[in-house]
Formats: structure tokens, sequence, C-alpha cells
């Protein structure tokens, strides 16, 4: 089973943005100009909209227009656009506008107005309606439909795409178009990142909600222009700091016309602004900006070896000796739930260890007997499989003096005659007086904790080998 989502993105090190002059945050104005694509019968749709309107309650009216919905839409292209437009071009904030193909073909004024400020005009797909329930080819053809007619409104191709009210296909087919720069149907992380599809990575521009102004009209959402200004503030604050402390990040704030447009709510906005052009250090970029940085100062680097991509033969020839001779770990762990969690030596040392900890204790024990004697008469004929050839010689096993090679077969001896099984210990972390230490020391312990010990050192040598193959 392969389980797609990836749960883990860059981990505990991201990567240095090193944004233009060091800058300590990216932050990004996104204008969702929505006006006009919305749903409406007028435009072909089964009822009228109902999403991110300040009616109480709002439901879609089947085969009906709903007049105070429409003319709260028209607001925004009436009045809050040319507010907010006044403010950002007054203040030379760069700006991405999300236009929905068929509003900006119902508002030449305002194109007309995006353009000669020299905005960004990502596509927001071909109508402002929800695709959950609409079949991929469906979903395709309005994808293209809306490149189309953005390209024939604006006068060029758009670069960067956001559908917003997605379904699981969105991505995948945005990136299957091939055109687009970036990408940015998605939440899930404070970077850009590259998701492959089909082979092909696509650059990922994640958006965010918690920053947007939707929440003026959703459960506990900000109630007014101050509340706005907060939010925007504290995310902003922690996203600087952590900026100054070497791990600089984006912000996205998410912008309407028909929401922050509006004059109490605008004030916040207002505030915001002053107080991010007050500071020192701060980048404040066009998506298409920020893609074309990261394109260039972190190109696409792909794994040598995807281990969840592979077929059950190639995935057990690779690491069907991560324990030793015992390939069945391998087979059981392809048979579980991998996803890209998995492609690192840490996520799938984790999932062969879940296998070999779930194994009876029986099976785990022929795990233990499978290893060789350290120093042993295997080593002495050249019988140790590669991986074990190697981590006996990392510590000098494999130059003993008569002395000392006299001392481990003793030690072999007792021990396996002791507990049943060879003296396991991760050779790569130590030395060779180290293991002939620990040797001395856990020939006395009881049984039971010398096999949970030994099971212990049988996993830190899979994730050794695990990392030399994979190169983490």
């Amino acid at each position: 089973m392969r389980y797609p989502r990836n749960m883990l993105g860059y981990g505990p090190n991201p990567p240095d943005a090193k944004w233009p002059n060091g800058a300590k945050v990216a932050v990004q104005f996104v204008l969702n100009y929505e006006e006009g694509g919305e749903n409406n019968i007028l435009h072909g749709d089964a009822a009228s909209e109902a999403f991110l309107v300040d009616v109480i309650g709002a439901a879609p009216w089947p085969g009906k227009r709903h007049w105070n919905v429409e003319s709260m839409y028209e607001y925004g292209a009436r009045a809050g656009f040319w507010r907010l437009h006044k403010f950002l071009t007054e203040r030379a904030i760069p700006v991405t506008v999300y236009g929905v193909a068929t509003a900006l073909a119902r508002s030449p004024h305002h194109v007309k107005a995006m353009l000669d400020a020299d905005w960004e005009i990502a596509s927001h797909g071909l109508k402002w309606i929800d695709y959950r329930d609409h079949d991929i080819e469906h979903e395709r053809r309005d994808l293209h439909e809306a490149i189309r007619l953005h390209t024939e409104v604006t006068g060029t191709r758009p670069t960067g795409w956001y559908c917003g009210r997605t379904s699981v296909n969105t991505v995948d087919l945005a990136s299957e178009e091939g055109g687009f720069t970036y990408v940015s149907d998605t939440y899930d992380d404070d970077l850009p990142y590259y998701r492959e599809h089909m082979g092909s990575p696509q650059l990922i521009i994640p958006y965010s909600l918690a920053s947007n102004d939707m929440r003026f009209t959703t459960a506990s959402g900000f109630a007014n222009g101050e509340a706005y200004f907060q939010i925007l503030k504290d995310w902003f604050d922690v996203l600087y700091e952590e900026g100054e402390a070497g791990s600089a990040k984006m912000m996205s704030l998410g912008l309407h016309c028909r929401l922050v447009g509006m004059p109490g709510r605008f004030a916040g906005l207002k505030r915001f602004v002053d107080y991010i052009q007050s500071k020192p250090g701060v980048w404040i970029a066009k998506r298409i900006d920020i893609a074309e940085h990261w394109l260039k100062t972190h190109p696409f680097m792909p794994r040598d070896i995807y281990p969840s991509r592979l077929a059950l033969d190639d995935f057990t020839q690779l690491f069907g000796g991560i324990f030793e001779h015992s390939e069945w770990i391998a087979e059981r762990t392809f048979r579980r739930e991998l996803g890209p969690i998995h492609d690192d030596a840490t996520g799938l040392h984790a999932a062969m260890c879940q296998v070999f900890r779930g194994a009876t204790e029986a099976q785990r024990l022929a795990v233990l007997q499978a290893h060789p004697d350290l120093a042993g008469k295997l080593a002495a004929a050249k019988r140790l499989t590669e991986s074990s050839s190697a981590e006996q010689a990392s510590a000098g096993l494999d130059a003993l003096t008569d002395a000392e090679r006299d001392r481990f077969t003793e030690l072999n001896t007792a021990y396996v005659e002791r507990f049943g099984f060879p003296f396991i210990i991760a050779v790569r972390d130590n030395t060779k007086a180290q293991i002939l230490s620990a040797f001395e020391t856990r020939i006395g312990n009881d049984r039971d904790t010398e096999f949970a010990t030994a099971c212990k050192q049988v996993e830190r040598i899979a994730e050794l080998r695990l990392r030399q193959i994979l190169k983490d």
C-alpha cells in the first residue's frame, strides 16, 4: 500500500531561504479577484453563491439569484478593489492577483489597473466554484479554458496557479499541464518546496487561510480590523524572529476586495503595512518573484533512490540485507503503508524496525543468529556478507594480533554458549577497544537483558546500513 501524503517536509532543519539582501522574512500580498466569477445562475451555475459573504448562515439558492450576495460581490469590484488598489500602489507594495478568468473577463477596467501597476496576475481558475465533486475530465477542461481565457484577457499566459476550491486532482492537473512556474493549492509549509508528479518536479508555494481576510466571514474569525491586525502582526513577529535566528520563512496575506476592502477592516490592513514597512530586512515580493528566487537559489535535487516507489523485487534486492540474512523483513516492510515519509533512512528504518519488533521472539532470535561472530571463522574465511565485512574492517577487526584474535574467539564461544546467539554490536559506532570492553561487560547480563540489547544493536546496524545506501 502506498500513502501519498508527505508529513515531513523539511523536518527540523529547513533550508536557508537566502532571501535577497539577507531579508529575514518574505511577505506576499495576494489579492483574490473573484467578483463576477462566483456561482450564479447568470453564469450557468445551478445555484447562487454562499461562500465568503456577510450573510449569516448563507446557503446556495438552487435555481435562483441571491440579490444580497450578488451585491456584496459587486461591492468588492465597485469599491473595495479601488480602495485597495490606491493604497497598495501608493505604498509601492508588489501584489500578486489570484484572478478568476471569468471575473477578469467581466472587469476590463480592473485588469488595466492591475497591469498598469505591474501586478502579477496568476490564475484562480475559470470560475469561483467548488471542484470537489467534479470529475477529473471536467476539471481538466476548465483548467485549460481558464488558461486560454486568462491569456486573452490579460495578454499573457498565467505562470502561477491557485484554484482554491479544489478536488484531490487539482494540484496534479496543474502540474500535469506543465506551464505553471508555481502552484499554490497547498497550505502545508512556510517555505516553497518541490512536489513530483509523473516524474517531474513542480514548485509549490504554499498559501495560508489562517492569515487570510476570509476569516472575517467565518466562525471564530476576525471580529474587526484590530483583531485582524493583531494576528498579522503576531504572525509576522514570529517569522521575523526566526529569520533573525537564521531560519527565514515567508508570510502570505490573502485579501479579498469585498472583505478587507471594506473601511473598518481595511484599517487593520493599513496598520499592518505601516508596521512591516518600519522594519528592516523585509522583502515584500510577488509570488512569481518568490518562485524565481527559489528555482535559482534552491534548484530541484532529486534523490537517487525513492524506496516508496520501488517494485517489490527492486526493494528486496536493495534492502533485503539491511537485517542480516533476513530478507523477509524487507518483504513485509514493502507490504506496509509506505509513502514519501519513508524515502529517507530515518523513515524507512522506522518502518523496518516496526516489522522486526512486531515479529515473534523466535523470528527475532533467528535474525540474531543470522549474524556472524565478530572476528570469527567466517571472517577468517572471508565468507561474511559485504556489509558485515566492511563493518568489521571499519573497527580494525580484520587486522587483529594473535592475542586479540584468541580473546575474541574465547569470548565468542562463551557468549554463544550462554545466550544462544552471537555477540552483536554496531561496530561502526565503536573502536576495537570499546568493542572488547562491551563484550566483556555484556557477557555478564541475564538473557532477557542481553536479548533486548542485541535487538537494539541489530536495529542500529540496520540504520547505519540504510544511511549508507540512501546517502543520508
